[in-house]
């Protein structure tokens, strides 16, 4: 996969891939129609959820490339406008009213990770009474596949309940996620609605490059709301789950990003952040 020149990519690979890729190989033009397709099997993540919490809502990856790097997935976009939810390869944008649509191939993400659903696994969970069972439930799969790689989630069904946000875009100078998160974010219930849950687990050691545990997206079956899920209550749900053993990281080129002190610690920001804690 080929990016613009104002983005840098890293990449963290299984070690047979790693190994493969020392061999020396033909250099490929930018416009070769024979150019490999992306790999089924890896987490594309643009930038650091550590520069979104800091304030970097610059998109940097149009939704064409991002398309191009998997069919499923969770992020944001261009001056954190909405939550961004990525289900069959459609990129669905869930606004401040909580409404939903599709977003066009023009648009940038600062932050978004995404990958293809190929199913390891699919399984029924019954009685999720919160997102805390929900979550409880999901890691003992990942206790039993390796907690040590990523997952990524589609979860379909009928929710008595699902509580879900969205924000408000934001305009320049931008102030940090928690302290928009105090003003500008917006909460919506559902109740007895059909719809998918698509979610991302991260690993431990990913802690300064994204949030560990699990992040949740949903939008309704009808395709017209969703949102950052932050409370589930369902009967029966049906998860596909996907394990996935590589990682890429495209980073952006900015001014804002290169003067990021990243070694600061976010954790209490980024727990505000994802669970609306202090």
């Amino acid at each position: 996969m080929q990016f613009t020149a104002n983005m840098k990519k890293l990449s963290i690979l299984p070690l047979a891939a790693a190994l493969t890729a020392l061999a020396p190989a033909p250099a490929i033009s930018e416009d070769c129609p024979a150019a490999a397709p992306a790999d089924r099997e890896v987490i594309s993540q643009v930038s650091l959820l550590q520069g979104l919490t800091f304030g970097d809502y610059n998109g940097s990856v149009p939704i064409a490339r991002l398309k191009k790097l998997g069919d499923i997935g969770i992020g944001t976009f261009d001056r954190l406008n909405g939550e961004l939810i990525m289900l069959e390869g459609v990129v669905y944008r869930a606004g401040h009213d909580g409404k939903l649509e599709v977003v066009a191939d023009e648009e940038t993400v600062p932050f978004a990770n995404v990958t293809f659903l190929d199913a390891d696994e699919i399984f029924e969970l019954s009685d999720v009474k919160d997102i805390g069972v929900l979550k409880a439930e999901l890691n003992k799969k990942v206790k039993a596949a390796g907690s040590n790689r990523f997952y990524m989630v589609r979860i379909d069904g009928t929710f008595d309940k699902i509580g879900v946000r969205s924000e408000y875009a934001q305009k320049k100078p931008y102030k940090p996620l928690a302290k928009v998160l105090e003003t500008d974010q917006t909460f919506f219930e559902h109740k007895n609605v059909k719809g998918t849950v698509v979610g991302l687990y991260c690993p431990e050691y990913m802690g300064d490059l994204n949030a560990v545990g699990w992040h949740f997206h949903f939008v309704t079956e009808d395709r017209k709301s969703g949102g950052h899920v932050f409370e589930v209550n369902a009967a029966s749900l049906k998860v596909s789950m996907d394990r996935t053993d590589g990682f890429s990281m495209v980073l952006p080129d900015n001014e804002m990003f290169n003067g990021f002190d990243l070694t600061v610690d976010q954790s209490a920001d980024i727990k505000k952040v994802e669970t609306g804690e202090k």
